[in-house]
């Protein structure tokens, strides 16, 4: 696997624009490989990545020298492939855990009855956040991994689950529910 390397160079102060480039390679999947020297599989995908951590060392007078490289070795190809498997499963894995959190908030907003047009959008808002962040999760992920197929069903069962509640808010709001034939102006 060929990777991309990334060698921040910043002044230590003021410290905000390496917090800057720190927040957004870890938000972008990069992996560290120590305090300035950061790993991305050379895939399309992490070019923009690049770009955004370059333009947010300029800010800071500061700049990210890019290196294409290829392991010298297994042992080494190894090690950077395993830390940034390791990295993608711990996002799938917070991902499940927030899609269960978002399925515990809607039985527990039906279990208490709260049947209103305003938690419906908060909870459309919710689901269109975790929509969000399973794209961007799958577009970093270059591995393939297994987790992600399970992602993609626990958002799936987030969607069904949205989808029941919605139709819970209009029968309380609209006393009648909602029918194939009434969505087809049918009688």
């Amino acid at each position: 696997m060929q990777w991309t390397l990334l060698l921040i160079r910043l002044a230590a102060e003021p410290s905000r624009h390496r917090v800057a480039v720190w927040r957004e390679l870890r938000r972008a999947g990069a992996v560290s490989l120590g305090p300035s020297l950061w790993a991305v599989p050379a895939a399309p995908g992490f070019a923009p990545l690049i770009q955004r951590a370059g333009e947010l060392a300029r800010c800071g007078d500061g700049e990210v020298l890019v290196f294409d490289a290829r392991p010298g070795d297994q042992a080494t190809g190894a090690v950077l492939e395993e830390a940034f498997r390791r990295a993608r499963e711990d996002e799938w894995a917070e991902f499940a855990a927030e899609c269960g959190k978002f399925e515990a908030e809607i039985a527990k907003e039906l279990a208490k009855g709260k049947l209103t047009a305003a938690e419906l959008e908060e909870e459309e808002h919710s689901l269109e956040r975790l929509r969000r962040w399973y794209r961007e999760l799958k577009t970093r992920d270059v591995l393939g991994l297994a987790p992600a197929t399970a992602a993609e069903t626990r958002l799936k069962a987030c969607t069904a689950v949205l989808e029941d509640y919605a139709e819970r808010v209009y029968q309380a709001l609209h006393g009648a529910p909602v029918t194939g034939e009434e969505g087809n102006g049918a009688r």
